[in-house]
């Protein structure tokens, strides 16, 4: 089993983020890791495909200083240095790649529903990030109702 050096977590900010920081960080002490944080804003333009024609630069600012508090408090939880917490925006598959390149991680954990029919042919987050690692990438599965 590969000793893990620099693992990034990648996290959406929701309830279900703490199934994954929980897993991350019981990896990161496994290997006696640093873990990083991450949390890809993305914006709005995206979403909405520049079809709407409106300013949408005062609400992505709020949704930045939400995730920035959120991830905040995540990171302190788990006793994360400021340093190794990244707010990014963007495409978060992208982002979270290239993270991962300059950090020099050799570990990605990520959370994944489990999509199945047209949500799988659509593709995730999780999928996207799998496709395109360059190291280990672990899903770690979100949202089961048991």
């Amino acid at each position: 089993m590969p000793n893990y050096r620099r693992i990034l977590a990648a996290i959406d900010l929701s309830d279900e983020a703490d199934a994954v920081l929980e897993r991350a960080a019981g990896m990161a002490a496994l290997h006696d890791a640093d873990l990083h944080l991450l949390h890809v804003v993305e914006p709005l333009s995206l979403a909405y495909g520049g079809d709407i024609p409106m300013d949408f630069s005062e609400v992505q600012q709020q949704l930045q200083q939400q995730a920035e508090s959120a991830l905040g408090k995540f990171a302190q939880r788990l006793n994360i240095p400021k340093n190794q917490c990244h707010l990014l925006t963007g495409r978060p598959d992208a982002q979270i790649h290239e993270l991962c390149e300059s950090l020099d991680a050799d570990l990605i954990i990520v959370g994944s529903h489990g999509r199945k029919g047209l949500a799988l042919l659509l593709g995730s987050t999780a999928n996207g990030v799998l496709h395109g690692a360059e190291c280990d990438v672990l899903a770690v599965r979100v949202g089961r109702e048991d």
